[in-house]
């Protein structure tokens, strides 16, 4: 009768023990894989037939566009399953500006000569920075059609760029829209085969840096353009 009692209040207290095991077994299970990101494609080495500057304002209006920035801030996240023992915390980016459909309607416009402003809090600090291009038929005496078209984002530290909500990389290979280095710029195609009327979400991600260095001073543009090229 003794050890008959003694089951059931073992039993009774394992119960709930297992189920807040299951219930942080499944709070940690490992996030849905990420699609396949687009393949990068080389900027042409060539001279440019045409440079629209998108740090004016005359620039920004040749292509319908205007920039909204936003600060990105270090986060706490889900804790990541199968990971060492000793590591209690899980981080990330918000927001996630560069997926597809990501409202920004809240966000500040700024004006295309303050990308050069030096932005955030200094040291580890990100900032995104978020347009739309519409190419028209001409710019100037400039005809779009059939042209490649790429964009310049020169951010002093490091920059990542995303075009319509993704960023074209591959692991192993040279992929412009990725951190190039310190201070050298991206470099990433939006189209090999331009038309009238084609829209482009562009979300460059700003960096300060060396990161591990955090430096005291701020993040800021020195150039950011379209090139056409035939």
């Amino acid at each position: 009768m003794f050890n008959s009692m003694r089951l059931i209040a073992v039993a009774t207290l394992a119960v709930p023990l297992l189920a807040g095991s299951i219930l942080v077994a499944q709070s940690q299970q490992a996030p849905a894989p990420l699609p396949p990101p687009p393949a990068p494609i080389m900027p042409p080495q060539l001279v440019p037939a045409h440079t629209v500057d998108l740090m004016t304002a005359e620039g920004m209006r040749a292509l319908g566009a205007t920039w909204k920035t936003m600060e990105a801030k270090i986060v706490e996240a889900p804790l990541l399953p199968n990971r060492l023992p000793g590591y209690d915390k899980t981080y990330d980016i918000d927001p996630h500006a560069g997926e597809g459909g990501y409202d920004d309607s809240k966000w500040p416009a700024i004006e295309a000569k303050d990308l050069a402003a030096r932005r955030g809090g200094g040291r580890v600090s990100f900032i995104w920075f978020r347009t739309n291009l519409t190419m028209p038929e001409k710019i100037g005496t400039f005809e779009t059609k059939d042209s490649i078209a790429v964009i310049t984002a020169f951010v002093d530290d490091y920059a990542e760029v995303w075009i319509n909500g993704a960023m074209p990389r591959r692991a192993g290979r040279p992929s412009p829209a990725t951190i190039q280095g310190f201070n050298i710029p991206n470099k990433v195609v939006l189209s090999e085969k331009i038309a009238a009327g084609d829209k482009f979400q562009v979300a460059i991600f700003g960096i300060n840096g060396p990161i591990s260095v955090a430096p005291p001073n701020f993040l800021f543009f020195r150039e950011a353009k379209v090139e056409f090229y035939r």
